[in-house]
């Protein structure tokens, strides 16, 4: 898949740390903002366009009444049989890489921010970005997030967590990090310094490489 010919930031983090709402900041600013996730759950949704050909390998079971994916099921599944997670990312992966790239290519602001949860497990994501900023907040305010808004257990959340990439890992292979432990109060500021340096990296990339200092 290749990104549009402008300044891309690829925005990373665990489970919980916040992702989201980072992004809407940084589109409320006037990034253009891509979010995989949310192109994930569109084409897993009611009759998405993913579905028939999961319902084709996986069957009926992992499809609700209405047409969208059993994503509980298929979590029970994915976390049981490394296998069955490989034929899913077969299935998903392709229609999500195309779905970014045509969205990349309609994607207006001075600069665009891919939202990527698994950036840096994916091994592709790093040469398509100019930076990589990962949202970073500590483990106990992951599980308690994910608890409170999906009613996982405390056990099933680890899971999740134990399949990403490590905390460290993640911080290691960011250019830039956003903590988010404390609201967003804390985040405000955090957000405005890197939207003013990614525009004027921005900036910069429209200069002629003669005229660049």
């Amino acid at each position: 898949m290749e990104t549009a010919s402008r300044f891309a930031v690829g925005l990373t983090g665990g489970i919980g740390c916040g992702k989201t709402t980072v992004a809407d900041l940084f589109a409320a600013r006037g990034a253009a903002v891509i979010d995989t996730d949310q192109i994930a759950h569109g084409l897993t949704a009611p009759h998405g366009a993913a579905m028939p050909a999961l319902i084709a390998e996986f069957g009926p079971d992992y499809a609700t009444p209405d047409g969208a994916l059993d994503r509980a099921k298929m979590r029970a599944l994915v976390f049981s049989d490394p296998s069955a997670r490989a034929r899913l990312e077969g299935i998903l992966h392709p229609r999500i890489r195309a779905a970014t790239a045509a969205a990349a290519l309609l994607a207006d602001g001075p600069y665009t921010i891919f939202v990527v949860p698994l950036l840096i497990e994916s091994g592709t994501w790093r040469e398509r970005v100019g930076r990589v900023l990962a949202i970073d907040c500590s483990e106990a305010t992951q599980v308690a997030r994910v608890m409170a808004r999906n009613g996982l257990t405390e056990d099933q959340v680890r899971a999740i967590m134990a399949a990403q990439v490590t905390r460290a890992r993640r911080l290691e292979e960011a250019d830039d990090v956003i903590l988010n432990d404390a609201g967003i109060d804390a985040l405000l500021p955090q957000v405005e310094r890197l939207h003013r340096f990614y525009l004027d990296e921005a900036a910069r990339l429209t200069v002629p490489p003669s005229q660049r200092l």
